[in-house]
């Protein structure tokens, strides 16, 4: 795959920025706005797919005794509506346990997509959409995770906002943490902007930075696995390509896996905080 890239004498910068380039649409003049398309096709699609799973592990669901799909649907469920209960100590079924669910499959689903093959996708179906490169790893683009992240962000004020009444939650940005002294207001309202916009920033910078890396990792692996199929032999390259790549893949697993619980669990924790005064 990769060893056909360098038979075309593509340089390692050009190997890697191809499969980094985004697939771009400029809106209006072409000025600030500009739509990466191959994101949010991606990520349609899968949020599609996902909706589908669901579907399908509980289309089969019956009060008798669970197969292996109704028992994985109800070990899904549990495990996050678990989650949930150790952090958000309100009613958590209305919203707070779904909207965690739908995160977390979601993300997950999204940061999969690193597994597959670039050049294999590349050469099967996205390189017949855009010759000069297309992303299909969603969650390694900072548009999608600080989209993510800020709806988070605005459904925290929001929750706060209808919890403790708008008055309330005026007042509290100007007498909390510090005190209610009218001396502490500005210190108050500054160490709460610093608060609410430091949340979204880490909250998709963290999953951003990971699932980039990964991507990377990925395609450095099989940039050494081609230069070992050209000066080794074609042989040795496929063994190293594909003994990298299981093992990273291996690792990465647990990544892909992490970074979306982690995702989901500051959702909760920023949601709750919502719930709570300083």
């Amino acid at each position: 795959m990769a060893a056909e890239h360098a038979e075309e004498a593509l340089t390692p910068t050009s190997y890697i920025g191809h499969h980094l380039t985004f697939f771009t649409k400029p809106l209006g003049d072409g000025g600030f706005w500009t739509l990466n398309v191959d994101t949010l096709a991606v990520s349609i699609l899968i949020g599609l797919l996902g909706v589908g799973l669901m579907w399908w592990l509980m289309r089969g669901a019956t009060s008798g005794v669970p197969g292996r799909r109704q028992a994985f649907a109800e070990w899904l469920f549990e495990y996050v509506d678990d989650s949930v209960k150790g952090i958000f100590h309100g009613d958590r079924h209305k919203f707070v346990a779904p909207a965690a669910l739908t995160v977390f499959g979601w993300v997950i689903l999204m940061n999969a997509m690193d597994f597959l093959p670039v050049d294999i996708v590349g050469k099967g179906v996205t390189d017949h959409i855009n010759e000069h490169g297309f992303r299909f790893v969603p969650t390694a683009d900072l548009n999608t995770t600080f989209a993510l992240a800020l709806t988070v962000w605005v459904l925290m004020i929001g929750f706060g906002i209808v919890v403790k009444g708008p008055g309330h939650w005026i007042a509290e940005q100007f007498t909390a943490p510090f005190g209610k002294h009218p001396l502490l207001w500005p210190f108050n309202l500054l160490f709460n902007i610093v608060e609410y916009v430091s949340k979204p920033l880490s909250h998709s910078l963290r999953l951003f930075g990971n699932m980039y890396a990964g991507e990377i990792i990925f395609l450095l692996l099989w940039m050494w696995a081609a230069n070992s199929a050209l000066t080794l032999g074609g042989g040795v390259g496929f063994v190293a390509a594909v003994v990298l790549a299981l093992l990273w893949s291996i690792f990465h697993l647990l990544i892909v896996w992490l970074q979306a619980y982690i995702f989901m669990m500051l959702t909760i924790v920023y949601i709750n905080m919502a719930h709570e005064g300083h």
